[in-house]
């Protein structure tokens, strides 16, 4: 991680947020899943959700990304149209599943820990990302195109690779392949699972690099689960600690992460001291 310099980029705090989340709650069993988690995500905010193997992570962000429908509670977001200059607050879940597909297909993007769960293996990277053109209503084939090629240049794929099938990349430009599908149509918000895991410590690196400069460049906003607390200082502003479905801490990040006050967060920390 040394590549990696912190140097987060602030955000501004506007009046309305773009993402509230009120007691959301999805429970399996007593201690598996998630419950009565609260929080306000603004335009251009990083927010970082951290914790041990089975504390309710993952399944967290699948409800707030509208991929899995929560037992209770409520995800407002904040649908804007620039072209009539209109912004409205929609619930996530009264809307119809195929508005809820279409939005992840428009203003919002997943990234996944598993690169390939977030790719066609059998359409050419170009074509990963011309498709998410395509489904903001681009048709010009040669426009597609060359934003495409503009988008592999930006993640640092060679564009010579364009026609190439996703399953000959390595697991590092697969990542950044799966980046470039969810960006390539500028969305507001992005969630994030664990998007450097299994990933050498030098191409972690470099995607931290990558992610920092395009968070900051189109001024998103993101969840993101990690375990890695290295990569929760680097890029969220504010953090969420999960320990056995609850939320036992939240905060800044360098408050939580420098001076936590809940005993499972001073473990975490101090875990990743003694390493």
């Amino acid at each position: 991680m040394n590549a990696v310099t912190n140097m987060k980029h602030e955000w501004n705090q506007s009046e309305q947020p773009l993402l509230s989340v009120s007691n959301l709650t999805k429970l399996y069993a007593p201690g598996k899943g998630f419950q009565n988690v609260s929080f306000d995500l603004f335009p251009g905010e990083v927010l970082g959700i951290v914790g041990e193997s089975g504390s309710g992570k993952s399944t967290l962000l699948k409800s707030l990304s509208g991929r899995q429908t929560p037992d209770s509670g409520e995800v407002i977001y904040l649908r804007g149209d620039a072209d009539k200059q209109i912004s409205q607050l929609e619930d996530l879940y009264q809307m119809a599943e195929s508005q809820r597909r279409h939005l992840l297909r428009t203003e919002w993007g997943v990234v996944q820990q598993h690169p390939m769960d977030g790719l066609r293996g059998r359409v050419s990277a170009g074509g990963n990302i011309g498709e998410r053109l395509m489904a903001v209503g681009e048709r010009n084939y040669g426009e597609i195109r060359e934003k495409s090629a503009k988008w592999l240049g930006d993640v640092e794929i060679p564009t010579d690779r364009m026609d190439d099938m996703p399953t000959t990349f390595s697991g590092g430009m697969q990542q950044r392949l799966q980046i470039a599908r969810n960006l390539v149509t500028h969305p507001k918000l992005i969630f994030m699972d664990e998007p450097t895991g299994g990933l050498d410590v030098s191409v972690q690196a470099k995607l931290l690099d990558l992610l920092r400069r395009l968070v900051t460049e189109l001024e998103l906003a993101v969840v993101i689960v990690t375990h890695d607390l290295a990569v929760a200082r680097l890029l969220a502003h504010r953090l969420m600690v999960m320990r056995r479905s609850e939320v036992v801490e939240s905060g800044l990040t360098d408050q939580v992460l420098d001076d936590p006050q809940h005993p499972y967060t001073q473990l975490l920390v101090s875990s990743v001291l003694q390493n």
